[in-house]
């Protein structure tokens, strides 16, 4: 057979090696099957034969040997007189094996299964790259800086494929050198105009996620989980966490020795503070923690509206809101609570308000606690809140409700 070398037409896929052999046999027989289709009608009494290292192809067509007179279907059977022309030594019923020479195809058919070959192969490699970066999505990745322009990054990874940083997705005080290495998440895999445009990001909650696991070991191993990250890109975070393991910190688990853990991420997020709070199902507890570094003096709780009023010293009250008011605004993102912050009255404070824990002669401990818990540190703070409401938040009985309530109210008045 006059053996046409498809060298040429393969490069594409071995350049791809990511690409497995039985792939490439499949397609390259489907392009050639089809081919066959089109000149005899069918393809059953055809094998194509694929050596893909050298870039050869043969096909080969067998049909059974039948007498002259016999011949019913001319593509899967070979009158006698015919096959003896190849080898003498055929008989009726022996099945004759004869090669295909693809010169016979003719030129534009064979230049046109080139030419199907290779879009379907290109196809291939993109239906790959799609499918490789779909089950990435989430994942951090390292990529060198190719191009810079004013909308977007354009990013090679280690297989020279390309990767889109949007602006929308870079930290406002990035600033990018062609060359350079840069960390970000994959986000997600857009197709446009049936290319796969892979999206990556570093304002996402997921990349600082995906940042804190690789330096928080505890993290990685699911001793710590993150429950919830709220972001301002480049300005501050918060990050809600909690432990499975009582016998570990979250919160200084994250932190490390000297913030040595938490330095590396605040300097891959050019200097974005971050908040690593405790999550705690009691939502005044977890109000009062996603307002650090401010200290709250009260608090009053709507949950049916998921509203809340806070009430803070005048020094605090700028801690709360915090620059541009990113601190409150994150809170109330944390929490899922409108958050209202309202300045304490000093001089009122002084001369009415009292520390529970002055009435710890009258009042248990542990009612003190729960008071606590709920965001009471004070008299005042505990006579805001109504009977009914205080009994709900802080598990407490009617009566001792009522106790604590005179108490407080005989203790301001004397006052």
């Amino acid at each position: 057979m006059a053996s046409i070398n498809l060298i040429e037409a393969f490069q594409d896929f071995k350049d791809a090696e990511n690409i497995d052999r039985p792939t490439l046999m499949k397609v390259i027989e489907d392009v050639f099957k089809t081919l066959l289709r089109k000149k005899y009608g069918s393809d059953d009494n055809f094998d194509v034969i694929v050596n893909a290292e050298k870039g050869d192809l043969e096909i080969v067509r067998h049909r059974i040997i039948v007498e002259d007179s016999e011949v019913q279907d001319p593509l899967a059977e070979v009158p006698y007189t015919e096959a003896i022309k190849q080898e003498p030594d055929y008989e009726v019923g022996e099945e004759l094996f004869e090669e295909i020479d693809l010169i016979d195809f003719g030129r534009r058919a064979i230049l046109a299964a080139k030419q199907t070959l290779a879009s379907r192969i290109s196809d291939l490699k993109k239906n790959i790259l799609a499918k490789k970066y779909d089950d990435r999505v989430g994942e951090i990745i390292s990529a060198e800086v190719y191009q810079v322009w004013k909308k977007e990054v354009l990013l090679l990874d280690e297989e020279g494929n390309e990767l889109i940083l949007p602006k929308s997705e870079q930290i406002p005080q990035d600033y990018f050198k062609k060359g350079e290495n840069i960390r970000a998440v994959v986000t997600r895999v857009d197709l446009k105009n049936n290319n796969p445009v892979i999206i990556l990001s570093r304002t996402s909650e997921a990349f600082l996620a995906k940042l804190l696991e690789i330096e928080v070991p505890e993290i990685f191993d699911g001793l710590i989980i993150i429950k919830k990250i709220v972001r301002e890109p480049g300005e501050r975070a918060k990050v809600a966490v909690e432990s499975y393991d009582d016998r570990i910190d979250p919160v200084g688990a994250c932190v490390g020795m000297k913030g040595s853990r938490i330095h590396g991420i605040v300097r891959e997020l050019k200097n974005e503070n971050i908040d690593i709070i405790n999550w705690t199902t009691n939502m005044q507890l977890l109000i009062q923690r996603s307002l650090t570094p401010a200290k709250i003096s009260s608090m009053a709780v709507d949950h049916e509206k998921k509203h809340a009023n806070i009430f803070l010293k005048p020094d605090q009250v700028s801690l709360a809101i915090g620059k541009r008011g990113v601190n409150i605004k994150l809170a109330s993102e944390l929490t899922g609570y409108e958050l209202d912050v309202y300045r304490d009255n000093e001089e009122e404070d002084q001369e009415f308000d009292v520390d529970l824990e002055e009435f710890a002669d009258e009042i248990d401990e542990w009612v003190i606690d729960a008071l606590k818990n709920v965001g009471c540190d004070t008299a005042r703070s505990v006579l805001r809140i109504s009977a009914a409401e205080l009994e709900k938040r802080a598990d407490l009985e009617k009566e001792t409700v009522e106790e604590i309530r005179r108490i407080l109210q005989e203790e301001l008045e004397k006052e």
